[in-house]
C-alpha cells in the first residue's frame, strides 16, 4: 500500500474558520484546501471572474456578432473528448440562440488525429462546397496549430481559436485568441477547461449584442445559465483543477442537472447508466457519464456525442446514449485486454518495484493496441508503478502516437519540449497539459524517444518523487463518523485540486459478504469503539483479513428508502500483525 500522509492545514486558519461557525472537522478540511474564510465557500454565479479580463475576448465577440449580422457561416472545429464535445454543444447551442448560422466538425481521431490540422481545413474548405466556411471557431483546442490555421488563411477563411492547452513557443497566426494560458492574459483562473473557454466567450457576445440592441425584439434575452449542465460536464470530465471560479461553474450545472433542468442528452445519458439525477455527484460525472461520452471519440465518431448533447429530442437522444452505452461497454473489453497485454510487458521488469534503482518513467508500444483507449490505460499504468508513462499506439503512414500520464514533479507537456529540442525530428508533434499530453513520433523511432524520454525524466524527477503517497484527512472520531457529515459533503463541489474528503483508520472487520458477484459488503468496527459501521469495497471478491488499515470516504447509501451512512474503502493493508504486536 501506498505511504499514508495527513494534510497539514494551518493552524491560524483552522482557528479563524473555527471561530467564524465552521465545525471542527470542516474547518479542517477547508483549511487543508486553502479555505482561509468562508466567503471562498460562496459559489454565486453572479460572483463569476468578468469576461472582460481575458485576453481578446471582446474583438473576438465583436467578430462573431458582425458574422451574425452578415449571415456569415461559422464552422466550429472541436476536439473528440468531452471537453470538446461539450464546448462544441456549447458553442452551436449559444450561436443558434443568437441568430447564428452554425454548424460543427469533429476531426475522426483515427482518420485526422487531433486538432485544426490542413488535412481537416481541406475537408470543412474544398469537400464540402455546399457549406464552405467564413470563419472556423476551435473549441478545446487550436493554440498549436500553426499550419493549420496557415491553410485556413491560404483559403480566406478566418479563424478563432478558443482553447486552454498550454502554448508552445509560437502562437498560430489566427485573426484572434481567447485562452487563459497564452502569454499576457491576465485572467486569475488558468484551470477553466475548454468548454468553460467557449463559454465564457459566448458571455462577452451576448454583452456584445446586447449593446447592439439586438435582444430587443425578443421577448427576453437567450439564458446562457442554461448551458452550465454542459459546462459542469466538461469540466468534471476534462480533470481541471477545480478553483473557486471552475467551483462554481459546476455547482451551478449540478443544480441544473439535480433538478431535472438538463439538456435531453445528459438525461438520456443519465438514464442508460441507471443513475438518480437528482444525486448526481461529480464523481459520477466523472466516472459515469464521461466516459459513456468519451467512448464515442475513442471507438467511433464524436459526432455521436455531440449529436447526443445539442439533440431536444427525448426519444433520439436516449437512441444516441443507448449506442454510447454499447460503445462505453465495448471500451471496456478493449481496455481490460490491453491493460493486462501491459502489465504483462511490464512483468519481468522488477526494477520498477526499486525507486532508487529504477528506470524514472514508463513507455509501451504494442501493434495491436487500440489508439482510442491508450489514455486510459496510460492512467492506470500511472497508478500502479507511479511515474510518468505514455502508451503508444499504431496510427498512419508509419506513425505511433501516444498518450502520456505524469505524476507530480515533473510537467509532461514541459518534458515533451525538453525532448523535442534535444532530439530534432523525433517528435512529430505534441501538446498538452503539466498531468496529461499527447504526441505522434514515427514507429521506427520508438526505441529512441524511450531513451530521451528516460534521460528527462531523471533529469526531473528525483528517487523520492517516485514514492506513492495518498493524502487524507486523518481520522475521525466516532460522533464525526456520521450521515449528516456525509450529507454535508455532498452539498459541495469537490474534485481534481479540491479533493473529496477521505480519512484514514484502524478497523476490525466483524463480518463480510460478496455482493454483485465481485465487490465486498462489509462490517466494520473501530478497535476504540463499539459502534459497527456498513462499508463497501468494489471489484474485490477475495476476503480481507481480520483486521485492517483502511483510507475511506463517507458516503450516503439509500436503499429500499432508507438512507443510512457507508464508508467507501478506496484502499486497504492488512494490520493483522501490528494489532497482535501491539
Amino acid at each position: 500500500m501506498p505511504n499514508i500522509t495527513t494534510r497539514a492545514f494551518p493552524q491560524a486558519v483552522f482557528d479563524s474558520l473555527v471561530q467564524r461557525g465552521c465545525s471542527p472537522i470542516l474547518a479542517r478540511i477547508y483549511a487543508a484546501r486553502g479555505i482561509e474564510q468562508p466567503s471562498q465557500l460562496e459559489v454565486e454565479l453572479s460572483k463569476l471572474l468578468p469576461f472582460e479580463q481575458l485576453r481578446n475576448i471582446a474583438e473576438m465577440a465583436a467578430i462573431i456578432a458582425d458574422a451574425i449580422t452578415d449571415q456569415k457561416r461559422l464552422l466550429i472545429i472541436a476536439d473528440y473528448d468531452s471537453d470538446g464535445a461539450t464546448a462544441c454543444a456549447v458553442a452551436i447551442r449559444a450561436l443558434r440562440k443568437f441568430g447564428a448560422c452554425v454548424h460543427y466538425l469533429v476531426p475522426n481521431r483515427f482518420e485526422y488525429g487531433y486538432g485544426l490540422t490542413p488535412e481537416i481545413v481541406s475537408l470543412a474548405a474544398i469537400n464540402n462546397p455546399e457549406y464552405r466556411p467564413d470563419i472556423i471557431i476551435t473549441v478545446d483546442n487550436g493554440i498549436g496549430s500553426i499550419e493549420g490555421v496557415e491553410e485556413a488563411n491560404r483559403l480566406g477563411i478566418r479563424v478563432l481559436i478558443t482553447d486552454h492547452h498550454l502554448p508552445g513557443e509560437h502562437l498560430p497566426n489566427a485573426t484572434v485568441i481567447v485562452n487563459p494560458n497564452q502569454p499576457n492574459c491576465a485572467f486569475p483562473s488558468k484551470n477553466l477547461a475548454g468548454v468553460g473557454v467557449i463559454f465564457y466567450v459566448m458571455l462577452a457576445l451576448r454583452a456584445e449584442l446586447r449593446k447592439r440592441n439586438v435582444f430587443n425584439a425578443l421577448p427576453k434575452e437567450p439564458n446562457l445559465a442554461s448551458l452550465l449542465d454542459l459546462v459542469a460536464l466538461g469540466t468534471i470530465a476534462d480533470v481541471v483543477k477545480l478553483d473557486w471560479n471552475n467551483r462554481v461553474l459546476v455547482k451551478h450545472g449540478l443544480h441544473r442537472i439535480r433538478n431535472g433542468k438538463s439538456c435531453a442528452g445528459i438525461q438520456a445519458l443519465l438514464k442508460v447508466a441507471k443513475r438518480d439525477y437528482r444525486r448526481i455527484s461529480t464523481n459520477e460525472l466523472g466516472f459515469v457519464i464521461g466516459p459513456r461520452l468519451n467512448a464515442a471519440g475513442r471507438l467511433d465518431d464524436m459526432t455521436l456525442g455531440i449529436e447526443c448533447l445539442i439533440t431536444d429530442d427525448e426519444n433520439r437522444a436516449l437512441e444516441i446514449a443507448s449506442q454510447l452505452d454499447m460503445l462505453n461497454r465495448q471500451r471496456r473489453e478493449i481496455e481490460a485486454s490491453m491493460q493486462n497485454s501491459a502489465l504483462d510487458k511490464l512483468s519481468l521488469d522488477v526494477k520498477l518495484q526499486k525507486p532508487s534503482e529504477s528506470t524514472y518513467s514508463i513507455c509501451l508500444y504494442d501493434p495491436d493496441w487500440h489508439q482510442g483507449v491508450i489514455g486510459l490505460i496510460a492512467s492506470r499504468i500511472k497508478e500502479k508503478f507511479h511515474r510518468p508513462i505514455i502508451i503508444f499506439a499504431p496510427g498512419n503512414e508509419g506513425e505511433i502516437k501516444g498518450s502520456g500520464r505524469s505524476i507530480a514533479g515533473i510537467n509532461l507537456r514541459d518534458a515533451l519540449d525538453l525532448v523535442s529540442k534535444r532530439n530534432p525530428g523525433l517528435i512529430k508533434k505534441f501538446g498538452g497539459h503539466a498531468a496529461a499530453a499527447g504526441l505522434t513520433i514515427m514507429e521506427h523511432d520508438f526505441q529512441r524517444f524511450q531513451v530521451a524520454f528516460e534521460q528527462i525524466a531523471q533529469q526531473l524527477l528525483t528517487p523520492t518523487d517516485l514514492t506513492q503517497y495518498i493524502e487524507t484527512d486523518g481520522d475521525l472520531n466516532e460522533s464525526e463518523l456520521s450521515l449528516v457529515l456525509a450529507q454535508s459533503f455532498a452539498e459541495v463541489v469537490w474534485g481534481h485540486g479540491f479533493p473529496e474528503p477521505s480519512f484514514n483508520a484502524q478497523f476490525y472487520v466483524e463480518n463480510q459478504r460478496i455482493v454483485g458477484e465481485k465487490h465486498l459488503k462489509l462490517k466494520l468496527r473501530k478497535s476504540i469503539s463499539n459502534t459497527s459501521y456498513d462499508a463497501i469495497l468494489f471489484f474485490q471478491a477475495e476476503p480481507l483479513p481480520e483486521y485492517i488499515q483502511a483510507v475511506f470516504r463517507l458516503q450516503a447509501n439509500e436503499f429500499n428508502g432508507n438512507t443510512t451512512l457507508q464508508l467507501l474503502i478506496e484502499h486497504w493493508s492488512d494490520n493483522s500483525n501490528k494489532i497482535k504486536n501491539d
